[in-house]
């Protein structure tokens, strides 16, 4: 029986119609760039499986990192015990964060990472006795995770219909998202700040956080948003002393064209959240960094005001080693020049693509390594232009009718220019 046929027997995969969804491909090996099938078929990953793999696959400094780190601890309860790779992990990239994120609270994906913020939040209203601060804010559209309050915050993205009932309340503001050669893009900010002042006036007192994805929404079609209309949104948030969460789940290690999105914005928020890149894609691992007020709110004689959180897979060893070789890897001045030679890459095939074919795409926008466009079809090409993609050799994902590129910094400049070429050809084929 081929593995294929063993996983239809017994597997239920994310994100999936099972009754109609295309049969999964066995993949038998990935190196740098590629995934390959059983039948030694290759495929450019394009969007670093899931945005993860910043290294691309099977990077040999994290992989050693792993097998030397194994033979001393592979795991070990993170309550009342430490160790060097999680304290080391920490230290090293608070060295490239703002100076206020301090405090480091380890969980294992994205998901929970945000879900530790939300908790922690409203915990720390909660423990200085506003106890009415049960109130979040989030823009329309944003994707956050797959836990309850994750999804709260989520909910307008369109992918939990079946729990509305639940979710807690959450306000949410009109997002301005923009491309290339929008000529709206200043109503639309307009609008949405003066939307989201009404909303603080009546009810800021209410509000415990607002969670913000920053410079662009992932899930949602890589919405990308203007710096200035971010750092407004801030500036008036912070007036009516509410606090500030940042979801770089995806944006982090890079994926803008700077260490993280909040150094392009230069603010720093109360939470920060990172998993997917933090260890190169290869194990999972994610962390909620705070500043020293919010962990001094929870410092008390009484166990009731305790962060009572936890994960059995809390800071594991392994994880924390190759989180340590990935970060590593990510300051050398290779990997930082190559971000730029992808963001630049971008900039120019994006906008080739577009003149090219006006009739059939809009919205084109890029953002450091991230670029995507729109297809103008009133049909949902996601599968077939997944399929088309896939029998061209190129690992794409698209997102309703937004294609998206998302490569991992190991792909070469020849590699992501001929993926324009065939991109072109197959959405001008579709």
């Amino acid at each position: 029986m081929s593995l294929v046929d063993r996983d239809r027997r017994i597997m239920w995969h994310p994100f999936s119609q099972e009754e109609s969804s295309d049969l999964p491909i066995a993949i038998e090996r990935a190196k740098g760039s590629y995934i390959y099938d059983k039948n030694g078929k290759s495929y450019l990953d394009l969007i670093s499986s899931w945005w993860v793999n910043i290294h691309g696959h099977g990077h040999q400094k994290i992989s050693q990192a792993i097998y030397d780190q194994a033979k001393k601890i592979d795991h070990i309860m993170f309550a009342g015990f430490t160790h060097d790779p999680a304290v080391s992990l920490c230290e090293n990239l608070l060295k490239i964060l703002p100076k206020d994120l301090t405090r480091c609270f380890y969980s294992d994906n994205g998901s929970t990472a945000v879900e530790i913020a939300l908790k922690m939040s409203y915990q720390y209203w909660f423990n200085k006795g506003e106890k009415q601060r049960t109130l979040f804010i989030s823009f329309d559209g944003g994707y956050h995770g797959d836990t309850f309050g994750a999804m709260s915050v989520g909910k307008e993205s369109d992918f939990y219909n079946p729990f509305q009932k639940f979710m807690f309340e959450v306000l949410f503001i009109p997002l301005a998202h923009t491309w290339y050669g929008d000529e709206n893009i200043d109503e639309k900010e307009s609008k949405s700040l003066e939307y989201l002042n009404d909303q603080l006036k009546e009810k800021s007192h209410l509000i415990s956080a607002m969670i913000i994805e920053p410079l662009v929404q992932g899930a949602s079609g890589m919405r990308i948003y203007r710096t200035e209309f971010i750092k407004k949104v801030i500036n008036l948030i912070k007036k009516f002393d509410i606090l500030i969460i940042f979801d770089e789940v995806m944006t982090g290690f890079g994926r803008t064209g700077a260490n993280f999105a909040l150094n392009q914005i230069n603010i720093c928020p109360d939470f920060l959240c990172i998993s997917k890149g933090i260890t190169g894609g290869v194990l999972p691992l994610a962390l909620t960094i705070t500043k020293k007020k919010i962990y001094d709110a929870f410092l008390s004689d009484n166990w009731d005001k305790a962060f009572a959180h936890g994960h059995s897979y809390t800071a594991n060893p392994i994880a924390c080693a190759a989180g340590l070789a990935s970060l590593e890897l990510f300051l050398q001045k290779e990997t930082q020049d190559k971000i730029n030679i992808i963001s630049a890459i971008h900039q120019k095939f994006i906008k080739e693509l577009f003149n090219s074919n006006r009739e059939i795409i809009k919205h084109t926008r890029t953002i450091g390594t991230i670029a995507a466009f729109d297809l103008k079809s009133e049909k949902n090409l996601t599968n077939v232009l997944k399929r088309k993609f896939l029998e061209n050799g190129l690992l794409l994902r698209p997102l309703k009718n937004t294609v998206y590129l998302l490569p991992p910094y190991s792909i070469k400049e020849e590699e992501l220019k001929e993926s324009y070429s065939l991109i072109n050809e197959i959405i001008n084929e579709v």
